[in-house]
């Protein structure tokens, strides 16, 4: 007899067809589920949402089909197949070093900090009450980078170190006092890349570069040089004797320098360097194809008004209590735009907090182990060498031997290299030179397995502990062996144990606000859910382990993967290439621009020099025009935040002549589809320029509209923004641009890997050829996951989403932009200025105050001074939706407080906000509102309640008192 239930209603038990799409990813992704989207299309009075993009976008620019995408795959499903496209590659091991070793990751940093969402997906640290974790760890950082360069002041990170010796480039200029010199000297010693990235920049600040020498830097007229410490063959050289001569001409000498040689070498400081830049990559950040890495940038006091980046400083609070926060932000492209430093947006603060946690957890004396181990072994392989009658071609060094070799030996190395997978340093294969660069991973296996590739079978392997013991002294030149201290402060001697770590760990872990707590509904940063499984591969050795420099062919999974993403994105944006070679929005913005530049030069139209840039565009838009030699024209914007097309006509007729592009973001930056958009790439193209289209909201567009579609001839793609790449606190980012078939050629190219887009020749816009290629897995799994389908429902639940909030918020605060049927795209800008006009009140206030109730603030005054702009992504369900919402309503009632006397502004809670734990708990209350009101106006504040640990900080005071260094223990006494 039959036992089991027999149920026989088709929905109890569906086809096995219906039961293989379980658990869609989309589903995961988008926060609201279907009961949801239909409660807030009933609020906005639409049935569907077809409808609502109808409602929104112009029909003009709709998608009339779907994107040619694979269908979405679960999550298994992906990750499955990334796995089968990795098996093929090489798991060779590089020492081909140029400024890439591997490193061994400190497992509790791994753990905790690297795939640790309460790290990586917080935002960028302009909020430091709710920053002030990762703030500390950032300063942390600076001092790391001070001691070590032997420098006065250091920012809290750049993107690679090519660019940012192109950043000390532009700074010699700035402060140089031979201004009669537009000339910039290069040592032939340096990288690379880093004098590819050199020549790249040079021609947009119209510099003459010369690479030369450092020997020859005496008989030539420079406002600045940049030498190499170590040189890419691995010399240590003394640069003080040239440093000097710069110097008498009124030069700036900008030294890159290997940071874990500086641990034994004297640092570039007290050789009479100007600027220092450098990697940290090498101090626990996987080489991972090239990125994400954070660079560091050290200069003079004197010159700290003229350094690129974030700089993060020490500041008191609203009762006087230390407090961290980003100092000299108005010198930066917000405020200050084409007059800007550098268009420099986006730091890479994860990768920083990794390598200053690397410093503290080894300390000093665990530092000085690793170098002194990597230059052991460097010595024991130059020993051995030479008893095999192989000549080093430089007889002081750190890491890296070079050898030189005819070309008929250098063959055979290449050919047994390949076959015992190794890479080896072969860019100076003209020359007949190999380099071997050592690093904290090498050891004497490594050694025996170089031997027999260099040595070849005929050759008896060394007898390694033999070598080893007769090694009795180092290979640094005497005079350069560092007798300075470094890393005194307490924080790099106190967490040596895993315990220890651990706790420090999680203490700025809480200290810090990010989205593991609660939306955070920033306009135009699009903080939305980096799903676990799209974060899983960064950690995976096939991805982080690989060099950038490898032959392509030794890593055909990863090129696989690059190109499917290329050719995804290619589709999504609707243009005929992508190159992957930007690491942040702002380098994909010179990038485009650059490409435009070079297509025109090409066509004899290198007149063309004129970009026109709405009022509204971020600042980063005429900080990069500026960057490539274009000139910045303004065009206005009308009453509903649009282009003012009658002002772009009447401008593009006006330097029809000289018009090179137009920078626009779409939709606008005032968060509203722009209806005229067509017709205003028109104008641009009738007058002969180009369109450039910002990518800053493309989360409004994946789906349902392309740019290439539109009229775009260049895009930028922000993949930390839309593609799910998280923020990590500040950075990492990637700025891919897609662009039409006209401007392919121009594409960057690379020094040392040619690259199939862009002509060969081309120079670098960043150090490694893909970019931070190891994050390129997020975005790969997200779109995989979510396909077509799912891709699309995100862009018209973020305007869903968006338009709810408008919509619920609108009674009590004025929405400034909106777009045809009164709606807005995927954000809003709701407007302070008529409050604090009757009530004293302002955005600040507002967004302090958010803070009591567990929210990271909108974005504050961007587009329009006093206003918040708020997007809240797809990812958000309603009920978080309704929480955030209900915040601003109570705000909006404290603030009527104010409005109708009841309260005065200074005494208000919103004025005092944020609260934190120690006010709540304090024995005095003076306060004219309850201690419940200030910390738990509303009833569920009173479960699991973020609170920040400083209250209001105080910017004008942190200036005016510049402190960029850890501070002594006494000053948290």
């Amino acid at each position: 007899m039959n036992t089991y239930t027999k149920i026989n209603t088709p929905e109890y038990l569906p086809a096995l067809e219906t039961l293989e799409n379980h658990g869609e990813f989309s589903d995961r992704h988008i926060g609201p589920d279907e009961t949801e989207i239909r409660s807030m299309l009933d609020v906005l009075g639409l049935k569907s949402l077809q409808e609502l993009t109808q409602a929104i976008v112009p029909a003009s620019i709709l998608l009339g089909k779907p994107l040619g995408l694979a269908p979405a795959m679960t999550e298994e499903a992906a990750l499955k197949k990334l796995r089968a496209l990795m098996a093929k590659d090489c798991q060779d091991k590089s020492y081909i070093g140029l400024g890439y070793y591997d490193t061994f990751t400190p497992r509790v940093i791994q753990r905790n900090v690297l795939e640790n969402p309460g790290w990586y997906t917080a935002y960028t640290p302009y909020q430091p009450e709710i920053s002030q974790g990762r703030l500390e760890c950032l300063l942390n950082f600076q001092q790391m980078v001070m001691d070590l360069s032997g420098m006065e002041i250091a920012n809290a990170s750049l993107l690679d170190e090519a660019t940012a010796a192109a950043e000390g480039m532009a700074l010699a200029r700035r402060v140089s006092a031979n201004r009669s010199s537009k000339t910039f000297f290069v040592d032939r010693r340096c990288y690379p890349q880093t004098i590819d990235v050199i020549r790249n920049r040079a021609p947009g600040y119209g510099f003459e570069v010369i690479v030369d020498d450092a020997a020859n830097l005496s008989s030539v007229d420079v406002f600045g040089a940049l030498l190499q410490y170590t040189g890419a063959e691995g010399d240590v050289m003394d640069l003080a004797p040239v440093i000097a001569r710069l110097h008498e001409r009124q030069g700036i000498a900008v030294v890159a320098a290997d940071i874990m040689s500086l641990v034994l070498l004297t640092p570039p400081g007290e050789l009479g360097a100007d600027v220092v830049v450098g990697n940290t990559q090498r101090f626990g950040v996987p080489m991972g194809y090239g990125g994400p890495h954070a660079a560091y940038f050290a200069t003079r006091e004197a010159f700290k008004r003229s350094m690129p980046g974030r700089v993060i400083g020490v500041s008191i609070d609203a009762h006087g209590k230390p407090a961290y926060r980003m100092a000299l932000q108005t010198r930066e492209q917000h405020i200050r735009r084409e007059r800007a430093n550098s268009n420099i947006c986006t730091a890479q603060a994860l990768l920083a907090n990794v390598a200053a946690l690397y410093a503290m957890y080894h300390g000093p004396g665990g530092l000085k182990k690793i170098a002194r181990r990597i230059h052991r072994l460097a010595c024991i392989l130059a020993l051995g060498l030479e008893k095999a009658g192989i000549n080093i071609y430089h007889q002081e060094f750190f890491d890296t031997l070079t050898l030189s070799f005819t070309a008929g030996t250098l063959a055979g190395i290449d050919e047994r290299s390949r076959a015992a997978g190794l890479n080896l340093g072969l860019h100076n294969r003209p020359r007949g030179l190999v380099s071997i660069s050592l690093d904290e991973c090498s050891g004497l296996d490594d050694l025996a397995k170089i031997f027999q590739v260099i040595l070849g079978d005929e050759f008896s392997p060394p007898d390694l502990a033999e070598l080893d013991s007769l090694v009795t002294c180092a290979r640094l030149p005497a005079g350069l062996v560092r007798q300075s201290p470094f890393l005194e402060h307490p924080i790099f001697n106190e967490y040596h144990t895993e315990t220890e770590m651990l706790r420090y760990l999680k203490r700025l872990e809480n200290r810090d606000l990010s989205l593991t707590h609660a939306m955070i509904p920033l306009g135009s940063c699009t903080m939305k859910l980096n799903a676990s499984a799209e974060m899983m591969p960064i950690s995976w050795p096939e991805f982080n382990r690989v060099h950038p420099f490898v032959p392509p062919q030794r890593v055909p999974g990863y090129q696989a993967m690059i190109r499917q993403l290329e050719q995804m994105l290619q589709e999504i944006l609707g243009f005929d290439g992508v190159s992957m070679q930007p690491n942040s929005g702002a380098q994909g913005e010179y990038t485009g621009l650059l490409a435009i530049r070079h297509y025109l030069d090409s066509q004899g139209e290198s007149q063309r020099q004129v970009c026109l840039i709405p009022s509204s565009a971020h600042g980063t838009n005429p900080a990069s025009a500026q960057m490539v030699g274009m000139k910045v024209i303004i065009v206005s914007c009308d009453d509903k935040g649009n282009i003012d097309l009658e002002d772009l006509r009447n401008k593009a007729r006006q330097y029809s002549d000289t018009l090179a592009a137009l920078m626009l973001t779409y939709p606008s930056t005032h968060g509203v589809y722009e209806e005229a958009v067509r017709d205003v790439c028109q104008v641009i193209h009738d007058c002969g320029g180009q369109v450039y289209m910002d990518g800053a909201n493309l989360n409004a567009q994946v789906g349902i509209a392309r740019p290439g579609d539109i009229g775009a001839d260049v895009s930028h793609v922000n993949l930390h923004k839309t593609f799910c790449i998280p923020h990590g606190g500040g950075g990492p980012g990637m700025g891919p641009i897609g662009v039409k078939a006209h401007l392919l050629p121009y594409l960057p190219n690379h020094k040392l890997v040619t690259l199939e887009t862009g002509k060969t020749g081309n120079t670098a816009v960043s150090a490694a050829p893909w970019g931070s290629a190891s994050i390129l897995p997020i975005s790969w799994m997200y779109i995989t996951m979510m396909g077509c389908e799912g891709l699309k429902k995100a862009t018209q639940v973020a305007m869903l989403n968006a338009n709810y909030i408008a919509r619920k918020l609108s009674p009590h605060y004025p929405v400034l932009y909106s777009g045809k049927n009164g709606m807005v795209a995927h954000e809003c800008i709701i407007d302070l200025r008529p409050l604090k006009q009757a009530s004293g009140i302002d955005n600040e206030d507002v967004a302090k105050r958010l803070m009591d109730f567990g929210f990271h603030a909108p974005t504050m005054s961007f587009p329009v001074a006093g206003t918040l702009m708020i997007e809240p992504t797809e990812s958000e369900s309603k009920k978080e939706l309704d929480r955030f919402i209900e915040a601003m309503i109570c705000i909006r009632q404290e603030i009527a407080a104010v409005e109708n006397g009841e309260v005065p502004a200074n005494a208000s809670v919103l004025r005092q906000a944020p609260h934190t734990q120690r006010d709540i708990s304090g024995d005095n209350w003076d306060r004219p509102y309850s201690r419940q009101q200030a910390a738990f106006p509303l009833p569920w504040l009173t479960e699991g309640k973020y609170w920040p640990t400083v209250n209001r900080v105080d910017n004008v005071y942190g200036d005016r008192n510049l402190v960029c260094s850890c501070p002594p223990v006494e000053a948290y006494e």
